[in-house]
């Protein structure tokens, strides 16, 4: 799940990616299936997420959360361009369906178009009051569900710093990820050394556990003043 789109955005999951542009050595991009454990406001969760080639240098990026009376989606299809990778559109949806998700969740869902021609993103569907308008774009932008992937590419190709724009949910903001060492992780009953790796944010705080040669976050976890909020554990890639 994209990392920024839960904190940015109550549609996406965590948690998260991106598009950098940076003069990296072109990393190979191939399609994956990852399986997650999640853990989102104390409620058990699966989240799926996957990476599937359109037709030319066009690919499609969803992640779908599903668990506790919740279910969360997000879809973004993107291009490739030698080293750039940008987004093209994407789709952010959560609701409620039953018990304690049905009050927690607020049915919601955005959509969002990159338009690198005109050069401005558009949001039409929940738009946050007062970010309805275009915001311009830049060479390099992202959105959330984006920063998972480009994150891990820029970790295994040891860039720094990590830094990016994103443009989501009506504006943009700048990212910054620091290294903090290497942890342990578990993925499929194997321990694996991780790249820990920390966006902190006011109240809010992004961490990834990102291993070489996997395509995704080994581990992702979203706080919120100190509290864990989401926490999505991997548990098999192919």
């Amino acid at each position: 799940m994209s990392l920024h789109a839960l904190v940015s955005r109550p549609a996406q999951l965590c948690a998260a990616a991106l598009l950098a542009i940076a003069a990296l050595p072109a990393l190979a991009i191939e399609p994956f299936n990852a399986t997650y454990q999640a853990n989102f406001m104390g409620m058990r969760a699966e989240a799926n997420m996957n990476l599937a080639r359109e037709s030319g240098n066009r690919w499609t990026y969803g992640l779908q959360v599903a668990g506790a009376g919740a279910r969360l989606q997000q879809t973004t299809v993107f291009e490739t361009n030698g080293e750039q990778w940008r987004p093209i559109s994407s789709t952010d949806s959560q609701r409620g369906e039953s018990g304690l998700a049905a009050m927690l969740l607020k049915r919601r869902e955005l959509n969002t178009t990159y338009d690198w021609n005109a050069g401005e993103a558009r949001f039409t569907g929940d738009v946050r009051e007062g970010q309805s308008a275009p915001v311009r774009l830049q060479p390099g932008d992202l959105d959330g569900m984006l920063m998972n992937l480009v994150l891990v590419r820029d970790v295994q190709a040891g860039k720094s710093p990590l830094r990016y724009r994103l443009v989501e949910d009506g504006r943009s903001k700048r990212q910054v990820f620091e290294r903090q060492g290497t942890e342990p992780v578990t993925v499929g009953g194997r321990t694996l050394q991780a790249t820990k790796v920390v966006r902190t944010d006011g109240r809010r705080q992004i961490v990834a556990w990102i291993v070489d040669d996997l395509p995704v976050p080994a581990r992702l976890l979203q706080r919120r003043d100190g509290k864990d909020h989401i926490d999505m554990r991997l548990q098999s890639v192919n």
